[in-house]
């Protein structure tokens, strides 16, 4: 146990020095043996030396960013100038109206509107997020679910960064002016909301005290308090997460509950005439999405398939008996099937293959030929836009690249007949002047080599001759596939001659689940070489200057880049971890913090052999020794439920102590926020244009 009155062993640092943490003896008991741990009590978010020493760090690196202030405020002056600040989103019908988003010039948050055509789709107010922001430093809208008759709107919103909503109903009256609000005094899990057909029930998801998402409820509409709501489903599983949803075609309530390798869906009538089915018990390691296709069920799971195949059922039949389903798409190793979106007379069908995502579909119709969307072999992203329309002809996609804006298509899913609608405004900008290409990285793992797809962007004037300095940006983890997505930000480094690189390692699934699977749990150490191997491959291919290379990554990406960071750290000039996942063990070794149980299938047990060794072998803070790192830049929030600020906490404390070089180490909280950051777009900016200025001056 870690007692907050242990006496705190500590020296005050010289006027102008970096911070010096307290430090309290405590020693961790684990299977690889005793570890000693003084910055343990850490833990403890509400210790008042937590909170002091985080603020010192804060005021730390306000002074480490007062010389470059000239830098950051000519990128945030860039980025802004390259955002059309007021701004239409392009109207979507759905029901009898015409929905649309604005931004505005000075404001941080969208405003939300709707209307009866495409033309005067603004004409009504739905939400304005910046009069809900209000005297709020942190705002951040979850749920704005349509009832079916479009008459209410369930909305919820987090105001600390803990990702705890509260959820309300905000009425309207038939000509489109709001009436009333029903506020519902709760938090709730931003895991979805679902109507009742006849507008009678809203259902919603709860979370327990470790912040897992466990209850479905349904709540009588009219009534502001929870008091009278019935509690549908509870999942004892501890490993498992619960989600709510309705279907495209609005005839069925989905309840998905899923651990990181197992799930189970039931299904109830949108009317909740009848309660909720199983579709199929759930099995050790069998992954299912279930959806609705008119006369049938659609299901989009790995069964005897590594890389997912999807299977049919008639909704007469009976779901739970596997002989009711047969196979309409099959298994292609390698090319991942990632979910399915039917529609009244076609399936989408998402997947990713050769290390790019594609959208494929397939017609009731069997006259009518299998197609995709085309977009070249050029590194790209794809994906459907808001399209709430069961019955429609037509599909809205959006398409982007390094050097593309996000571009929304309307395209007639028979023909191929396509039509813009919009690309994303990049005003004082010139395209043209930007390439990207992707390389293919050697990686030896076990003794056997593969090839890592690495995609890069640069300006056109950047020679490629080894003296560039670049930054290289990874996950590798949940088998999250990273597109390549523009920014206008980034573009404040390919003018200034860095190269940007994204890296698709193993921990991914660009390449198939497989290419998951071989950078998860025992094989987690595949990922860093994965990275370490794109990072000496940019070296060696003549992209960056042997000296000039910055790693970035967030999260799960944290974990990545400081075990790269621990394992190479001669490879680096700089190093970004955003809300890094770095002291792993002990983390992973108390169920009683939130998500752990959770996340033992993506991580393992640490309690244990073999985990206990193999997780100890790559844990950021549990290897950081004396060594000369590279200049680093470490972000954290005090709310956040992810990753808790513990954890680069100490290890910034770590590094200090144990580091011998002179680079800059700089660590910034925010201490009205969660995992993601400030979420007003200014502020964002500012965020980003402090993080790249870190960059151009330490690389």
């Amino acid at each position: 146990m870690i007692s907050n009155n242990d006496a705190p062993h500590s020296s005050q640092p010289e006027p102008g020095a970096p911070p010096v943490a307290p430090t309290r003896p405590h020693t961790w008991d684990r299977p690889t043996g005793p570890v000693d741990d003084p910055y343990a009590w850490m833990r403890n978010v509400d210790d008042p030396e937590l909170l002091q020493y985080l603020k010192a760090e804060n005021e730390f690196s306000d002074r480490h960013f007062a010389p470059h202030a000239a830098l950051i405020d000519s990128i945030f002056e860039e980025v802004k100038s390259r955002v059309q600040e007021t701004d239409m989103s392009t109207p979507v019908r759905n029901g009898p109206w015409w929905y649309v988003s604005r931004t505005e010039e000075g404001l941080s948050y969208p405003v939300h509107h709707r209307g009866p055509t495409h033309d005067e789709a603004d004409r009504f107010l739905l939400l304005d997020e910046n009069v809900e922001a209000e005297g709020h430093e942190y705002f951040d809208l979850g749920a704005l679910d349509a009832s079916h008759d479009h008459t209410m709107f369930a909305w919820s919103v987090d105001t600390s960064g803990d990702e705890r909503y509260t959820l309300r109903i905000r009425r309207f009256d038939e000509d489109g002016t709001a009436s009333e609000t029903d506020d519902l005094i709760d938090e709730i899990a931003n895991a979805g909301t679902g109507w009742s057909s006849n507008g009678q029930w809203l259902l919603y998801v709860r979370s327990d005290e470790q912040e897992r998402p466990f209850q479905v409820w349904r709540h009588p509409v009219g009534t502001a308090s929870t008091d009278g709501d019935e509690l549908l489903y509870e999942e004892p599983d501890e490993r498992f997460f619960v989600s709510i949803g309705e279907t495209r075609s609005n005839e069925w309530i989905v309840i998905h509950t899923a651990s990181r390798t197992t799930s189970e869906v039931r299904l109830a009538p949108s009317d909740l005439s009848r309660p909720f089915t199983v579709v199929r018990e759930r099995r050790e390691g069998i992954d299912y999405q279930v959806d609705h296709w008119g006369d049938r069920f659609v299901m989009t799971t790995n069964e005897s398939a590594v890389d997912f195949r999807v299977l049919t059922a008639s909704v007469s039949g009976d779901w739970s008996d596997g002989d009711a389903w047969s196979e309409l798409i099959p298994h292609v190793p390698g090319r991942r099937i990632t979910g399915t979106e039917p529609f009244a007379t076609f399936l989408v069908v998402h997947e990713w293959a050769d290390a790019q995502p594609r959208v494929r579909m397939l017609f009731r119709d069997d006259a009518i030929p299998e197609r995709a969307i085309d977009l070249g072999s050029d590194p790209h992203d794809v994906d459907l836009s808001s399209n709430p329309e069961w019955d429609t002809e037509t599909i809205r996609f959006v398409t982007s690249s390094m050097t593309t804006p996000p571009t929304l298509f309307e395209e007639h899913v028979a023909t191929g007949d396509r039509v813009l609608l919009r690309q994303m405004p990049t005003p004082n900008v010139d395209l043209t002047q930007y390439v990207t290409r992707r390389l293919w990285a050697p990686s030896t793992v076990d003794g056997e080599s593969a090839l890592v797809p690495l995609d890069i962007v640069h300006h056109v004037d950047t020679p490629l001759d080894g003296t560039a300095a670049a930054v290289l940006y990874g996950y590798g983890a949940y088998e999250m596939s990273l597109p390549p997505w523009f920014s206008v930000a980034r573009l404040s480094l390919l003018d200034r001659g860095v190269v940007f690189a994204i890296a698709h390692i193993r921990g991914g699934g660009e390449l198939g689940r497989q290419w998951y699977l071989d950078g998860k749990l025992l094989a987690k150490q595949h990922t860093f070489d994965d990275m370490i191997a794109c990072s000496e491959h940019l070296v060696a291919e003549g992209v960056v200057a042997p000296d000039r290379l910055a790693i970035r990554g967030g999260s799960a990406g944290g974990l990545l880049v400081g075990a790269c960071l621990t394992q190479r750290p001669d490879l680096y000039a700089s190093v970004v971890a955003e809300v890094p996942f770095v002291d792993i063990v002990s983390t992973m070794s108390d169920p009683t913090l939130p998500l752990t149980v959770t996340e033992w299938e993506e991580w393992g047990d640490p309690r244990a052999e073999p985990f206990a060794s193999a997780m100890g072998a790559y844990a950021p803070y549990d290897n950081t020794v004396a060594a000369d790192y590279p200049a680093m830049y470490v972000t954290a929030g005090l709310n956040d439920p992810r990753v808790s600020v513990h954890e680069p906490a100490k290890w910034v404390a770590r590094l200090r102590t144990v580091g011998t070089g002179t680079k800059p180490l700089v660590m910034r909280t925010e201490m009205v926020a969660g995992h993601g950051g400030a979420t007003g777009r200014y502020e964002s900016w500012r965020d980003e244009a402090r993080v790249l200025s870190f960059i151009l001056t330490t690389t």
